[in-house]
């Protein structure tokens, strides 16, 4: 638990009851992964000071950087309402190339500049200022408000929310339905929430041949082919059609390579990389089977090939619809004036290690310019998050206790 973070924190100079000025003072933190950047300071000053017990676990692993993490819970009764999300932002890039500081956190004609500023601190900053909103208003509300708050969430992945769960878990923590802020909608904040996340596994291919003289090929045994025939398998036939949620997985070579510089040299190797972004229908196990399957039948006896695949924990989930999808479905709508699509699109987020102890549903703010240089948000968006956050908390603890 952090030292009496009230009294060594600077007396805030906003509102945390306003989204904008939080995201403001939070993109002016460079949490660049996987630096801390005084980030999860702020929020654990802004949340200490509303009553909030909160911890800064430090998680290492051999090969990784030490990673600092926030949780923060306020409430001692069930049902605890989980809010997740990052303070770890990308790399500016070519800072010259920005046209704003990049962590500015500059306002200009209704949009807010600045590194991480829909990926994903204003999410973060919404949801923080809608809690604090909700339990000033309410403060002998049963129920309980937790942040799992990770600053590696653009990095590795491993010192971060998957052992924050794991911590929180060991201390007795016990989770109900958790919110993901991570910027689901695509152009406008009325359209997508997410219930699931495909899967994400890497596989390496590496063709092995005989190197010689192009004008003797008969000396030699060149792997490009090999390699092109067993590519032609991969891609085939389709690994499935799709289910309810899901899109149909979808594989893609994203490198091909044979390190030849010469032009009368057939080579000795090749190598290819691909990666599969996969439905419910597979886990990793029963996907790579599949390739392996397709590989051994192509190749029959006369291509040699290796194929290995990296370690995985992106597995796809559903969150199957029901009440709580609901519930957060018909927040946006009753804020926005549109159902938003349920999804199972995009990459994958770390509601795939929170999936393990609670449902887990995913919404923020437009996500278009996230990672890009002048990446930004538009004020009316937070505006808008943080309001239905508002709105969700309210009607979650009602319904959970029967008012």
């Amino acid at each position: 638990m952090t030292n009496d973070p009230a009294a060594s924190a600077p007396t805030l100079a906003f509102d945390p009851t306003d989204p904008v000025a939080l995201t403001q003072a939070l993109v002016r933190r460079a949490s660049v992964t996987p630096q801390e950047g005084g980030a999860l300071a702020l929020l654990d000053s802004v949340l200490a000071a509303e009553g909030y017990e909160v911890h800064r676990p430090v998680f290492s692993e051999p090969g990784t950087p030490d990673v600092e993490n926030l949780y923060a819970r306020i409430g001692s009764e069930a049902p605890v309402f989980v809010i997740a999300g990052h303070t770890d932002v990308v790399p500016v890039g070519d800072e010259a190339a920005w046209t704003r500081a990049p962590f500015g956190g500059t306002i200009e004609d209704g949009v807010l500049y600045g590194r991480g500023a829909c990926d994903m601190k204003g999410g973060v900053a919404a949801m923080v200022a809608a809690a604090i909103r909700y339990r000033r208003a309410n403060p002998d509300a049963p129920g309980s408000i937790a942040f799992l708050i990770t600053g590696d969430e653009e990095g590795p992945a491993v010192n971060g929310t998957v052992k924050l769960l794991a911590w929180a878990h060991e201390r007795g923590e016990r989770f109900d339905h958790c919110i993901l802020g991570e910027p689901t909608n695509p152009a406008a904040m009325s359209d997508m929430v997410k219930i699931g996340r495909r899967g994400s596994l890497t596989g390496k291919l590496t063709v092995q041949g005989t190197q010689g003289h192009v004008g003797y090929p008969h000396l030699a045994d060149n792997p490009i082919r090999g390699m092109v025939r067993l590519l032609a398998a991969l891609d085939a036939t389709p690994l499935d059609t799709g289910t309810d949620h899901f899109d149909p997985s979808n594989l893609e070579v994203t490198t091909l390579d044979v390190g030849n510089a010469a032009t009368n040299v057939i080579p000795a190797q090749a190598k290819a990389v691909f990666n599969i972004r996969f439905n419910d229908v597979w886990t990793p196990e029963t996907l790579a089977a599949e390739i392996e399957r397709r590989l051994r039948e192509a190749a029959g006896n006369t291509v040699r090939y290796e194929v290995g695949f990296q370690p995985t924990n992106a597995v796809a989930f559903l969150t199957e619809p029901g009440p709580f999808v609901n519930m957060v479905a018909d927040a946006v709508a009753a804020e926005t004036g549109k159902r938003p699509a349920l999804s199972t699109t995009g990459g994958t987020s770390d509601a795939r290690f929170i999936k393990s102890y609670c449902p887990v549903v995913e919404y923020g703010v437009v996500g278009k310019t996230m990672h890009q240089i002048d990446e930004c948000v538009a004020v009316a968006d937070l505006v808008a998050l943080e309001r239905i956050t508002h709105r969700l908390l309210g009607t979650y603890f009602a319904a959970q206790h029967g008012a």
